[in-house]
């Protein structure tokens, strides 16, 4: 069940402050190539989009802290009780927990919400700058609804996250790490057992610890997925062409992108930027947020 609509709005700057414009255009959207996940419905097709506006981040702590107190908001996750959280993340003596089968590294835990990403004995303090996680579609689509924006489709996500380079499989380029530079938060080392925190992180990080791609948005790829405003569904994915796609009218997962800082190549490649998955609209874990969008006007 969707969560109950948010209070009065009352917001704390511009709907479209922090948002960058693109005028839109003709690109290819998803991949063809050897990392491509075909299952995921990553063919390609060509589309075009009008102009719009997309964050340069996601959505962060603070923001999130400033709709839930001029709205009363509670998150999916708080009235649930519990949200997936990394087993890494959690402390050593920490009681059991349930896993997700065939993914026994994601443990049900009682008490994380958005401000307890790592379980109950955790906090915000040092994640102000953070993306807020634990978010459902539904979380983010009210904190949309107050903010006076909207989420991105896939298509203007992606196009954004391309930052102007056609085909590459990253913001940047297609070499994952170019010159031994790290340009995004993944996990190194051995998943789920070891991270090296090559990157400098485990678990997220602040929005913009990475340099920014040609259109000048953080993270477009890594730390946290993110919710897009389109239904998910493989086989309508080979179909949908043509102006400002939206994706299937209906559904029963919402579309992510993006990746998070636990894809490694050892088991996903979803860090790049065609990659692509769907998940209910009232789940949350602690590797998922989002970002807005709006319109050019």
């Amino acid at each position: 069940m969707a969560p109950e609509p948010p209070g009065p709005l009352r917001r704390a700057r511009p709907a479209t402050e922090g948002m960058v414009a693109l005028v839109g255009g003709r690109f290819t959207l998803g991949s063809d190539d050897a990392l491509a996940y075909p299952e995921d419905g990553e063919g390609t097709r060509e589309v075009e989009l009008s102009a719009f506006r997309i964050d340069a981040c996601a959505v962060v702590n603070d923001r999130f802290a400033e709709f839930v107190a001029a709205t009363s908001y509670v998150t999916e996750a708080e009235r649930f009780g519990w949200s997936f959280v990394f087993g890494g993340l959690l402390p050593d003596d920490f009681p059991p927990t349930r896993g997700v089968a065939g993914a026994p590294w994601w443990r049900q835990v009682e008490g994380a919400d958005w401000r307890h990403p790592a379980g109950p004995q955790s906090d915000l303090v040092g994640r102000a700058d953070h993306p807020v996680v634990h978010t459902s579609w539904n979380d983010a689509a009210a904190f949309c609804a107050w903010a006076g924006v909207r989420l991105p489709t896939e298509a203007e996500w992606e196009f954004a996250a391309r930052g102007g380079l056609e085909g590459k499989a990253f913001p940047w380029g297609d070499e994952l790490e170019p010159g031994g530079e790290h340009r995004m938060n993944v996990w190194q080392g051995d998943f789920p057992r070891y991270n090296t925190r090559a990157d400098g992180y485990l678990g997220t990080s602040p929005v913009d610890a990475f340099a920014p791609n040609g259109y000048g948005l953080y993270d477009a790829t890594g730390n946290v997925w993110e919710w897009t405003a389109d239904w998910f569904d493989v086989a309508f994915r080979q179909h949908d062409r043509g102006r400002d796609p939206h994706g299937p009218p209906a559904g029963t997962s919402r579309l992510q992108k993006g990746g998070s800082h636990l894809c490694h190549a050892s088991y996903c490649r979803r860090y790049r930027v065609a990659a692509r998955q769907g998940n209910s609209p009232d789940s949350s874990t602690g590797n998922v947020g989002f970002r807005c969008a709006a319109d050019a006007s």
